[in-house]
């Protein structure tokens, strides 16, 4: 269950390089604000579900038991 995990966090972790990169390229050549700002938001959002992801894949690498 950990594999399946920790495949869709690198998945997830792939697309938040993919969306970085695309808003500095974009702030590079000088876009607009808003298409900056709707980048920064998919960013955050990604980087958020990643580590739910990141932390589920541990949870379940562990036994899924507490303590």
């Amino acid at each position: 269950m950990s594999t399946i995990f920790n495949f869709i966090a690198i998945i997830f972790m792939a697309a938040v390089v993919f969306v970085l990169g695309r808003g500095l390229v974009n702030l590079m050549r000088g876009g607009s604000g808003s298409t900056s700002n709707k980048l920064m938001q998919a960013r955050v959002v990604l980087q958020f579900i990643a580590l739910i992801f990141i932390l589920l894949a541990l949870y379940f690498s562990r036994g899924g038991t507490p303590g």
